[in-house]
């Protein structure tokens, strides 16, 4: 497991450092990266074709949103059945979740079986000795391992969906030549980036590498906490500040550097498995590095490079995880599903009563959403895009809530039988309760999406009033903003652009959606303005809802796409999709009407402030009990 905490707390000015340096990692084109400061800032979303980053600007793009991807051809479907008809065989003959749990550990036979199929080398290419899927079959896969599993899950996703992806995304071709085929055929490997000091503020680690006067080798020392697979892994991906001579100046500075790291290499030692909450069968310890030398060629990109490295290596893995819980939720969903359909309370099953429907209800969207956001984002980097980190991080907050949700309410449906053990259900419950923290937190990510966009709708704010500055020469954007204003001013919005785009049945939803977007784009102005780009950093309480509007915009338009999909190919499930998408935007954009409206809860968000405060000095809760002793 990894980046434990958050940056709440942080300094205002630290956290604008963080998120700059994400949006940077994140920013994929060549052109933009190498670009001077001042091209940067007009060119940073000009090309931008994120469904996300546009609607900070008010706009709507719908490149990677509609249609809804259809990426595999005949051949990879054939492909994707024939493997998961074993794995499916595995987990409901072999593999026993319950026992895994009771353990704490994984039987070395069930782990060779799992070897044997293949599902440790997934997506990494047949010619080192993968199964080389997409990342759209790799979901089908891991939402059956999620069904099933979720501790078993997290052995194979911290061995490839981290563990390895900085070698199969960034490696040399010799250092995939060396490490993919041992990564395919048993080493285990290990995502080392946390520090007992050093969570979501990845840039703050202290684990050093120093390299050697011959420039043949580093020697790192440091130590790492909550490493997944830590105590199996062979081969790791270890990230360590590094000194480097700024060649300008000549000043000396720490920078983050990415390193393959080989537990043959003498000095690395690992602690005793953590005793956890939930996925207690994956293997959880703490890493020490001794004076562990690392040849030079086993660094990843270049020195100073490691943190861009970790950024997209997160970032990269994070579709997979709203594909695993996805397939939670299915199970859960089916448990409560049987239960309801069989209990007779007061004469009737209780699927019968309005009080079990309305959860039910919820449950069944709950997981449309989530899942429709799992296959997207795949299908979406199958087809080559490069610009979808602000959608992944809203499908991990999404889907791990979203789980949480549903088998809490599974178990509700179930009652007292819900939270006996031999139902399974309270295992799923410990295990979903560390999706909400590991792999960069929620509360992180909610404000690294809502700044993120903010930083793009400061850029173009500025880009306007520049353009004022010297308007003989800039009439076009001047005409082209004050168009859109405009037309938002007399009730003309983008309703017709989203309208074309869906079954006729949804043009409703599809104008609620729209109506959204541009009401948040005014919002976020508004925001900017009032607050300045540096100041708004502070103002959490706001830059929570703007998150939570944005995550209900992003799934309107998913859900919407999604069923436009399913009834255009006739499926048999189209009116029961169709049905979910319609009453999801009624729902998701009411309560984005109502985040959108903080100025009307500034004073409930100052009074939670001084609430704060005001235990925090006292050291816990501020009053006595009732009695007064």
């Amino acid at each position: 497991m990894l980046r434990i905490t958050n940056y709440i707390g942080l300094k205002p000015s630290n956290f604008i450092k963080i998120i700059n340096s994400n949006a940077r990692c994140f920013a994929t084109q060549a052109a933009v990266k190498n670009a001077p400061e001042e091209k940067q800032e007009k060119n940073i979303d000009s090309k931008s074709q994120s469904f996300v980053k546009n609607i900070f600007l008010g706009q709507l793009e719908t490149t990677q949103t509609f249609p809804f991807p259809d990426v595999l051809n005949e051949e990879q479907l054939d492909t994707l059945k024939l493997i998961i008809d074993p794995i499916e065989k595995f987990f409901e003959k072999v593999n026993d979740p319950m026992k895994n749990d009771e353990n704490a550990s994984i039987d070395g036979k069930i782990l060779q079986t799992m070897w044997e199929l293949g599902v440790f080398s997934l997506q990494v290419p047949q010619k080192y000795g993968g199964l080389g899927l997409t990342n759209t079959q790799y979901s089908r896969c891991v939402e059956i391992c999620g069904y099933h599993d979720l501790g078993i899950s997290i052995v194979l996703g911290a061995h490839q969906s981290i563990g390895f992806k900085a070698i199969l995304l960034y490696g040399t071709p010799e250092q995939k030549e060396k490490y993919l085929p041992r990564v395919c055929s048993g080493d285990y490997a290990a995502f080392c980036l946390t520090e007992p000091s050093s969570g979501s503020d990845a840039g703050s680690i202290r684990s050093r590498a120093i390299k050697s006067t011959d420039g043949s080798h580093y020697v790192l020392n440091g130590n790492k906490i909550w490493i997944s697979n830590g105590g199996l892994a062979e081969i790791m991906t270890v990230f360590a500040q590094v000194p480097m001579k700024d060649p300008k100046t000549g000043e000396t500075k720490d920078k983050v550097t990415a390193f393959i790291v080989e537990k043959s290499f003498g000095g690395v030692t690992s602690g005793p498995p953590e005793k956890k909450m939930g996925i207690k069968c994956s293997n959880t310890a703490e890493i020490n590095f001794e004076n562990v030398k690392i040849p030079a060629e086993n660094v990843i990109r270049s020195e100073g490079q490691g943190f861009s490295v970790a950024m997209n290596v997160l970032n990269n893995g994070r579709f997979g995880m709203a594909a695993a819980l996805s397939g939670t939720m299915r199970y859960c969903i089916k448990k409560a599903v049987e239960h309801a359909t069989q209990r007779v309370q007061f004469g009737h099953t209780i699927d019968y009563y309005g009080g079990i429907q309305e959860k039910l209800g919820h449950m069944a969207m709950l997981h449309y959403v989530a899942e429709s956001l799992a296959y997207s984002i795949a299908g979406n980097m199958d087809n080559g895009s490069q610009d979808y980190y602000l959608e992944a991080a809203i499908s991990k907050c999404f889907a791990s809530e979203a789980a949480w949700w549903v088998c809490d309410e599974a178990i509700q449906i179930l009652g007292g039988m819900g939270y006996m053990k031999d139902t399974g259900l309270e295992r799923v419950l410990r295990d979903l309760r560390v999706f909400r923290i590991f792999e960069g937190t929620n509360d992180v990510l909610r404000i690294f999406v809502v700044l993120s966009g903010l930083q793009s709708a400061g850029i173009h704010l500025r880009q306007i009033m520049s353009a004022f500055k010297i308007p003989t020469i800039n009439l076009g954007l001047i005409f082209e903003e004050l168009s859109k204003r405009a037309m938002r001013t007399i009730g003309l919005s983008s309703t017709r652009n989203l309208m074309h785009l869906v079954h006729p049945n949804l043009d409703k939803s599809a104008a609620l959606c729209a109506k959204s977007i541009e009401t948040f784009g005014q919002s976020i102005e508004s925001a900017i303005v009032r607050y300045g780009p540096n100041n708004i950093v502070e103002q959490q309480f706001v830059l929570n809802r703007l998150a939570q509007a944005a995550f209900d915009i992003y799934t309107m338009a998913i859900v919407l796409s999604r069923a436009t999909t399913s009834a255009n190919k006739k499926l048999p499930s189209m009116e029961h999709e169709l049905l979910m998408a319609e009453t999801w935007c009624s729902v998701a954009s009411r309560r984005a009407n109502s985040n959108l409206k903080f100025d009307k809860q500034l004073n409930v968000f100052t009074n939670l402030t001084k609430i704060s405060k005001n235990m925090c000095d006292a050291g816990g809760c501020v009053q006595l009990n009732p009695l007064c002793f």
